[in-house]
Parts: C-alpha cells; sequence; structure tokens
C-alpha cells in the first residue's frame, strides 16, 4: 500500500487545461503530445489525463500480439504533466520551454494496456529556483500505482 491515494477524477467534469491549452503551452505534437488534459492544478501540484487506446501509434512495435505502453513513454507523459505545472507557475507561459535534466527513482508496478486511464500526480518537491525545479510523479490506473518517478526540469525561454 502506498502513502500517496490516486486523484478522484470525474471524466465528465470541464478540465482546467484541454488538449487545445496544452499545444499552447507545450511543443510536443503527435504522436508525442501524451497528455490529454489537466483536471486539477494547485499551488504545488497537478493532475492530468492520458486515455489509451489501442490505435496509439507506439503499439503497432510494442507489441502487437501484446500491446503495453512503453515505460520510456509513461515517464515522458509524466513530465509532460510536471511542464505544465511549471509553466503555470510563470508568467507567459507560452514563451517558455522545459527540459529534462535528471530522472531517479523510476519504479514501473502494472503494465498499461489498450483501454487504461492514465491519472497523473506530479507534485513539486521544492520551490522553483534559478529555473530549476524538482517533482515527483506517480501514474495511476483506477486506484493503483503503475510507475512513478522523481525528476529535475529547467526553464528556458523560447528564442
Amino acid at each position: 500500500m502506498h502513502d500517496i491515494q490516486a486523484p478522484s477524477y470525474d471524466p465528465s467534469s470541464e478540465p482546467i487545461m484541454d488538449v487545445n491549452r496544452i499545444r499552447e503551452l507545450l511543443p510536443h505534437r503527435y504522436p508525442f503530445q501524451l497528455v490529454d488534459k489537466i483536471v486539477e492544478i494547485g499551488a504545488n501540484f497537478i493532475v492530468g489525463v492520458k486515455n489509451i487506446t489501442s490505435n496509439e501509434p507506439f503499439f503497432q512495435g510494442h507489441f502487437p500480439q501484446e500491446p503495453v505502453m512503453p515505460g520510456v513513454l509513461q515517464i515522458e507523459a509524466m513530465a509532460q504533466v510536471g511542464g505544465l505545472l511549471v509553466l503555470n507557475s510563470i508568467d507567459e507561459p507560452e514563451r517558455y520551454s522545459t527540459y529534462f535534466m535528471k530522472i531517479d527513482g523510476v519504479k514501473f508496478r502494472q503494465k498499461v494496456v489498450p483501454g487504461d486511464t492514465l491519472l497523473f500526480r506530479v507534485e513539486l518537491l521544492a520551490p522553483i529556483r534559478r529555473g530549476i525545479s524538482t517533482m515527483k510523479g506517480y501514474v495511476f490506473v483506477g486506484e493503483r500505482v503503475v510507475c512513478e518517478a522523481e525528476f529535475m526540469a529547467q526553464i528556458i525561454k523560447n528564442k
């Protein structure tokens, strides 16, 4: 049992950020935009959603007979949610990007397969200093943690 509980999620509630707002803030596009919506933002945390369908392009090769979402894409999706948290805390977020600097303590606890709805909860571990943020993220399917990681990201002004 984990001390972190899955965030509550009502699929019919209005998102705080829809896919169009996410596209304004993140540079990622198909097939690499891995966040569908943001449903909650607090002072130091964010909750995002990704619906996994059988049409995801990575399932063609991972694996054709037993589709499983690659762990690195779970981490990337979590990082995109974390990037939205960081960007939400600054003025003119459209003028900045976030980049991975470090990933630690990654654990994969369960396979992610078509039909799963991933619920991400990412929180700041410390205040953002000098454009550097440290975060801890969890990925849930239902009430179960399927993945977790700590990561560090840097905020850089776009040219």
